[in-house]
């Protein structure tokens, strides 16, 4: 794989769209102090993932996107893309599919940066994997800027075993191998935590037997409990309806007692209407009698009064003549 263009947007001090083709052979960028040469290096390390702020001279990963002038605003998001020939196919099999590849990173101010390989969304952990199977990176020595020399000659032997790791090419290796001893650490505290977890299943799964002979010990008992209740609910109910039975009986007794009351009811007053007509004849000729005995009663009464007077005379009369024998006196 090798590299034939960069082009920038809006990073740093490129903020016009600003293309770098890289001829085969040697290309060289000259210029005076501060036209930007570094910027192309670190854009070249920015999109082989580099994720260090501190490595971009800043003081945050933001400050890769260009922060304005007197002459021109601030931008919100900064882009880099790198084309790389691939008619080799060496690239990792997911992007070995084409002969030219398209890597771009793009940041925005508060929304981080994001990866595009051939226009789809990719993550930064392959990215880094394509550079490094490529013998580069954001980190390679293969990028050397000012004061690496001397770095490199100073380094302790880790960091020169890596110099020697990117000139083999098997970086991306080592790479993979560090993330397989990660993921093998990762799967060996798993299986220790899965040991513990098997004690505490094998203790709590001792608790619950226990509590499975329990519950079905209760199960049984309950249905037990259930049939006697409805065996005694179906007492109760047989009970009840021969009981019912028994007060059908007697409410038919009662009511067949009612129905001849009634009809004795009805008879009296029968009776009683016929004897209501008997009667007022009868009260006709007590009124009639009543007013007779009435008319002798107080005729009886007069000649009472009368045959009272009568005899005072006839004594008085008497007592006259006594009294005149008494006297001597001839009446």
């Amino acid at each position: 794989m090798k590299i034939t263009r960069l082009r920038l947007l809006g990073f740093k001090s490129f903020v016009e769209p600003t293309e770098l083709l890289v001829e085969p052979g040697l290309t060289g960028v000259v210029g005076p102090n501060g036209c930007g040469k570094s910027n192309l290096l670190e854009a070249l390390r920015w999109a082989m993932g580099e994720t260090s702020y501190k490595s971009m001279r800043g003081t945050a990963m933001e400050d890769v996107i260009f922060a304005g002038s007197e002459a021109r605003p601030a931008r919100n998001s900064a882009e880099v893309t790198l084309f790389i020939d691939n008619s080799a196919r060496t690239a990792p099999a997911e992007f070995n599919d084409s002969d030219a590849l398209e890597v771009s990173r793009r940041i925005e101010r508060e929304a981080g940066s994001a990866y595009r390989v051939n226009g789809k969304d990719a993550r930064a952990r392959d990215v880094r994997l394509l550079f490094e199977d490529a013998a580069t990176g954001a980190r390679s020595p293969a990028l050397v800027r000012q004061g690496r020399i001397g770095e490199i000659v100073n380094a302790a032997p880790q960091e020169r075993r890596r110099v020697l790791e990117d000139a083999a090419g098997i970086a991306g290796l080592h790479s993979r191998r560090h993330e397989a001893e990660l993921r093998l650490n990762a799967t060996e505290a798993n299986l220790a935590r899965l040991s513990d977890l098997i004690g505490q299943l094998a203790s709590q799964l001792q608790a619950m037997r226990r509590q499975a002979r329990q519950a079905q010990r209760y199960r049984e008992i309950s249905g037990k409990i259930r049939e006697m209740e409805a065996l005694q609910h179906h007492l109760h109910w047989v009970g009840a309806c021969a009981h019912v039975e028994q007060e059908e009986a007697s409410f038919q007794q009662a009511l067949a007692a009612v129905a001849q009351e009634t009809k004795a009811e009805g008879e009296a007053l029968r009776q009683q209407a016929q004897a209501a007509e008997k009667l007022q004849p009868l009260r006709d000729e007590e009124a009639a009698r009543a007013a007779v005995l009435h008319r002798l009663s107080v005729e009886r009464d007069a000649l009472e009064r009368e045959e009272a007077r009568a005899d005072v005379c006839r004594r008085r009369a008497e007592l006259d003549r006594v009294l005149g024998r008494v006297a001597g006196v001839e009446w």
